[in-house]
C-alpha cells in the first residue's frame, strides 16, 4: 500500500541536508506525483 497515492508533492530539499532529487525519489516510491523538486540554501 502506497502511502501518498495518487497524491502530488512539492520537494524542497537542503544543500547541507538532504537535497531534493533523494526526497523526491522516496516521494515517487511511496506513490505520490512529484511536481515541482528544488534544492535550496538556508544560510
Amino acid at each position: 500500500m502506497a502511502i501518498l497515492k495518487d497524491r502530488k508533492a512539492i520537494i524542497i530539499g537542503d544543500r547541507d541536508g538532504i537535497p531534493g532529487p533523494a526526497i523526491a525519489e522516496c516521494v515517487k516510491t511511496a506513490g505520490a506525483e512529484v511536481v515541482f523538486s528544488s534544492t535550496e540554501c538556508f544560510v
